[in-house]
């Protein structure tokens, strides 16, 4: 197992730094591109946090493990960044990654706050040790599901790949969808090729297909089967999980990119704080940041605040949850219990459903908020 630091991010031995560890994909079968944006938040801030006097006078530092999107490869790290003394995890995009993280936090002892992953059982039991930013999967698929009816669509198929996360997000549309006399109609991709996927849409006669697939494959290959399938021209396409936030999404698909509906957990305007943020991991990807790395410039911002009132120690960090009231970049961050979530919530950041204008692929379109 590779377990070396960023190259960006030095380790220190001596104690004389407050050191977080950081959990980020970076090698695939990991998004690397989901995890270069959220280390590149986290940097950021770290950054930022030591150019005002780090925690009580020593500097704030990261000590980054690559989990690759592996849930054992996860629990080591998490393992070893405890026994090298970090006060707090932070980072993890991945849902089922995080998830076994903060098992393993738990176990521990370990303050975690999760950045990016979204399944609603973080943890199978109530946890002190555990809060997350990224909005609940209920919540926001919920959300995606009253933008699929507003927009007229009550029978949707799902290109679907065995996940938790996937049935979770099954479970939802269908919970959200039945009642209003909305249809999900799953679409094996054990047994499905894309296209026979497009055979089932007409036979189904679904108008609309979401993605509940890896990318770039299936997700890419599906895409590209659809929309030039005739039969198919006023189908919509969408991908609640957010792939096309990325620019590996629009690289791989050109044109076919667009009018693909996601989630996006951004506002509409950025606190002050985020514009200046904005501008700086702009300049540090060299494009345009992703909601997830401003999720992990704010959840360095939490951690700053909180081991600057109450040190490093760790059983007084996880008594600080609900006492946050950080103002980050996409509003004022506040930790709260909330009926079926077990972790502490930040309850809740802002929520879009967004696509790509086929007009100019790289402008998103704000179609719906909750």
């Amino acid at each position: 197992m590779n377990t070396s630091p960023s190259p960006l991010v030095a380790e220190r031995t001596d104690g004389s730094s407050v050191r977080i560890g950081a959990l980020v994909p970076l090698t695939r079968p990991g998004w690397i591109q989901a995890g270069r944006h959220l280390l590149a938040g986290l940097e950021l801030a770290v950054r930022d946090v030591n150019d005002v006097g780090g925690i009580a006078g020593r500097p704030l530092e990261l000590v980054v493990r690559d989990t690759a999107a592996d849930p054992q490869r996860a629990a080591a790290a998490v393992d070893e960044l405890a026994r090298l003394g970090v006060a707090a995890l932070a980072g993890e995009y991945h849902s089922v990654v995080a998830r076994a993280a903060a098992a393993r936090a738990d176990a521990l002892g370990l303050p975690f706050l999760c950045s990016s992953a979204v399944l609603d059982a973080l943890t199978e039991q109530p946890t002190e040790w555990v809060a997350r930013l990224a909005p609940a999967q209920s919540h926001g698929w919920q959300i995606y599901a009253d933008f699929l009816l507003s927009a007229g669509h009550s029978r949707i198929a799902v290109a679907v790949q065995p996940s938790v996360y996937w049935a979770a997000g099954v479970r939802i549309l269908r919970d959200c969808l039945a009642p209003r006399g909305g249809t999900v109609i799953e679409l094996d991709m054990r047994a499905l090729d894309p296209m026979a996927v497009c055979d089932e849409l007409v036979d189904n006669r679904a108008s609309a297909l979401l993605l509940l697939v890896g990318h770039p494959e299936p997700a890419v290959s599906i895409v590209k089967s659809v929309r030039r399938d005739r039969r198919l021209a006023e189908i919509m396409i969408g991908a609640p999980a957010g792939q096309p936030e990325f620019a590996e999404w629009a690289t791989s698909l050109g044109d076919d990119s667009a009018a693909i509906p996601f989630l996006r957990y951004l506002p509409e305007r950025l606190t002050p704080l985020g514009v200046r943020v904005e501008t700086a991991l702009r300049e540090r990807l060299g494009a345009a940041p992703s909601f997830v790395a401003f999720e992990g410039y704010d959840t360095v911002a939490v951690l700053a605040d909180v081991l600057r009132s109450h040190g490093a120690d760790r059983a007084c960090t996880t008594e600080t949850w609900p006492r946050v009231a950080v103002e980050g970049t996409r509003g004022q961050i506040r930790f709260s219990r909330t009926p079926g979530i077990s972790v502490w919530q930040w309850a809740w950041p802002p929520v879009q459903v967004v696509d790509r204008d086929p007009a100019e692929p790289d402008r998103f379109r704000i179609l719906h908020a909750g």
